[in-house]
């Protein structure tokens, strides 16, 4: 059976106060292009189909119409919440929806039912994990022990009635231990929402969403496809596409990539104003200048966008600008704890170690703040 990967449309987006919409119609098209040349039998969605939890109109009328061109095709759509979205608003209708091939994740209660479509192989199960936090899966399995995100994930799937000898397949939106991550994504500090790919071991494939550069996590049956479209400047020489998987008998598994090209690209260029004014070619792209010039440049804003109409951002790097040094890296940050990175503050500001009934203290007090946030 073959079926198309998708997932971190961000329906609604607005990167640097501009509008993507008209960007994400033309992309939409791009990939409708694709399932009418691949003629998949389903489209996975694994969440973040919006940008915010309350999408404006103009996002919800073009995810309709998006649908509803699935719908045309007879092309089974199965769908998931991710944590920028409202799962209950994108829920509303699911029940209906069914009769147009539409699935999509109901909030989650505890148990999941899969959506069960049929080839010349047999049965394939494929199961639909919404975004969860460890907080919202406690109460639903007390006994479980559960602490933490791969806890909350184990106990889920555990809790699906698979059965290992047909083809199974789940759509997830979680951060998987050991992925890569970009400036666009809303990853906690420390990796405390960090998840091991060993609690998906019973799965054919793991169509991952959350993470917004394309790549597998170990071998091709664990992968996330990517966003369709760059949505910061981080994402820049990502190579955006389409995943084509399919799985024929169990344990055959092909992965394709259709290549996405988009309306406007996003790119940083990098030279004086002279050289980006006067030797620069006129581009619709999405740009980030960045000058070298040891003074500003009067009215620089104004008078690039004659050759770069779509510039987004316009930043320095000279002598000035390379005085101001980061004590901390981004990928620093993001290999410690949140306690850890609260002594390190600590220990600067007072010049001494935090005591051991301070720390403790400063635990409790991030846990709450974390339960409160979830």
């Amino acid at each position: 059976m073959k079926f198309i990967h998708l997932s971190d449309l961000h329906i609604g987006k607005r990167v640097n106060e501009i509008s993507m919409i008209d960007d994400q119609k033309y992309i939409f098209n791009k990939i409708l292009e694709i399932i009418d040349s691949e003629e998949p039998k389903a489209v996975l969605v694994s969440g973040d189909v919006y940008d915010t939890g309350v999408p404006s109109a103009e996002a919800v009328l073009l995810f309709n119409d998006f649908l509803c061109e699935l719908a045309k095709r007879k092309i089974e759509v199965i769908i998931i919440s991710g944590n920028h979205d409202n799962a209950a608003r994108l829920a509303f209708g699911e029940s209906l929806m069914e009769r147009a091939g539409v699935h999509i994740s109901p909030v989650y209660k505890g148990s999941v039912k899969p959506v069960v479509l049929s080839d010349e192989y047999g049965k394939i199960n494929f199961w639909m994990l919404p975004f969860i936090k460890p907080i919202h899966i406690k109460g639903l399995f007390p006994e479980a022990g559960i602490e933490s995100y791969t806890d909350a994930c184990r106990a889920a799937i555990e809790n699906m009635d698979i059965n290992p000898a047909e083809r199974n397949v789940v759509l997830a939106h979680q951060f998987v231990t050991g992925a890569e991550t970009c400036e666009s994504e809303e990853i906690s500090v420390g990796g405390t929402d960090n998840v091991s790919a060993e609690v998906f071991a019973p799965f054919d494939y793991v169509a991952l969403g959350h993470l917004h550069g394309p790549q597998n996590i170990g071998s091709n049956k664990i992968r996330y496809c990517g966003t369709p479209l760059k949505y910061s400047f981080s994402e820049r020489n990502h190579h955006k596409s389409v995943t084509v998987a399919e799985i024929r008998e169990k344990g055959n598994l092909e992965i394709r990539l259709v290549p996405l090209i988009p309306k406007h690209d996003m790119r940083r260029i990098k030279g004086t104003f002279e050289q980006l004014y006067s030797a620069g070619s006129y581009s619709e792209d999405y740009i980030h200048a960045v000058l070298t010039d040891e003074d500003d440049i009067p009215e620089a804003v104004g008078r690039l966008r004659d050759i770069y109409p779509n510039m987004m951002i316009l930043t320095y790097e000279n002598t000035r600008t390379s005085r101001n040094q980061t004590i901390d890296s981004a990928e620093d940050v993001q290999q410690k704890s949140p306690i850890e990175l609260f002594e390190e503050f600590y220990c600067r500001q007072n010049n001494r170690e935090m005591s051991a009934e301070q720390k403790k203290f400063a635990e409790e007090l991030i846990e709450s703040i974390r339960e409160e946030k979830a």
